[in-house]
């Protein structure tokens, strides 16, 4: 009978103990266990500062307040390659980058990034083209970047880069001549693009482009619309050629060692940062299409390439595309992304 009754309270113990662990799994966190520091080069009050902002809020949400993000937004953290280096080195989580830092990661992404690569016409409701590229080479790229200690967990586009001048528009080959155009410092595929022009560029962060257009010391930039108006570029430019250039990619990381640290929380923080980079690339879409129009109203004057002049830069755009095979991608990669976008 004793044993009995030691048996039965020991059963219902370990069903309450049982119980009361899987309570203290499913409570929420009095304080963060996790803080996720995150960077971009996006100003704040910018569209995309608010979809980071979104990710912060959704990410304490969704796990209870077990994660907390502590963003820095507008440079705060350095350049792009300061961002990638003190991920590496653990003083940063992750970050919103642009193709630029992605490609600091993994050089293959940016056969994405490829001058005049899709080929369909873009509208407000056309991207078919670009989602279905994006959407075949997510697991491809995903691999690439884990193998590099890096989590790739969503997709945030940038939108599509246009040409600002200080002085005179661009509209030929010839109007570049003597022009100090900007580059980014680091670039490897717009150092090949310039390289091609015969343009030497002056290389600079992105941080000082503004006063370097103030002064002199630039005479032109590229950015998406949003960009140049998230950045006040627009401030010091009189004219905006219309080129569609590159179609920017961006991307939320998160490095491999702060990815781990989640544990648990793994599942809630992946599936936040990817609706929530789905969310950033309608609405970049969107702001994009919307900024030019604002440029106009600001006084910008909007100018296009002469045809002749786009199917000339279309041509050197193919060559610096296979010059950099074996320097960016391979011959196998570049091969399949042509043949998505015929």
């Amino acid at each position: 009978m004793k044993h009995f009754i030691l048996s039965t309270l020991m059963a219902v113990m370990t069903t309450l103990g049982v119980g009361f662990t899987s309570v203290a799994q499913a409570a929420p966190c009095a304080t963060p266990t996790t803080t996720l520091k995150i960077a971009t080069l996006a100003p704040d009050g910018t569209s995309l500062f608010k979809g980071l902002q979104a990710v912060k809020n959704g990410i304490k949400a969704k796990t209870e307040g077990c994660v907390d993000v502590q963003l820095y937004a507008g440079g705060s953290a350095g350049d792009e390659k300061d961002v990638v280096r003190k991920m590496r080195i653990g003083q940063l989580s992750g970050a919103a980058l642009t193709g630029v830092g992605l490609g600091m990661i993994e050089p293959e992404i940016r056969v994405l990034e490829l001058p005049f690569l899709f080929k369909q016409a873009q509208g407000p409701t056309n991207y078919t083209q670009i989602d279905n590229v994006y959407g075949q080479m997510k697991p491809y790229f995903e691999q690439k970047f884990d193998e590099k200690g890096f989590k790739l967990l969503g997709w945030a586009e940038v939108g599509y880069v246009q040409i600002f001048t200080r002085d005179k528009p661009i509209k030929t080959r010839a109007d570049m001549g003597g022009m100090k155009m900007w580059m980014w410092e680091g670039d490897p595929l717009a150092q090949a693009m310039y390289e091609a022009l015969k343009v030497v560029p002056v290389p600079l962060a992105v941080t000082d482009v503004l006063t370097s257009l103030q002064t002199g010391l630039i005479d032109g930039c590229y950015a998406p619309p949003l960009g140049a108006l998230a950045f006040q570029w627009h401030t010091k430019s009189k004219f905006v050629t219309k080129v569609d250039l590159v179609n920017g990619t961006g991307g939320l990381i998160l490095a491999k060692a702060a990815w781990d640290s989640l544990g648990a929380q793994q599942a809630a923080v992946k599936e936040v940062i990817a609706s929530e980079a789905q969310k950033l690339t309608a609405q970049s879409r969107t702001d994009n299409a919307q900024s030019m129009q604002v440029l106009a109203t600001a006084g910008l004057q909007i100018v296009e390439l002469d045809p002749a002049a786009k199917t000339e830069l279309q041509g050197i755009s193919t060559e610096v595309a296979q010059k950099l095979v074996g320097k960016l991608y391979p011959q196998a990669l570049l091969d399949k992304i042509l043949a998505l976008t015929k």
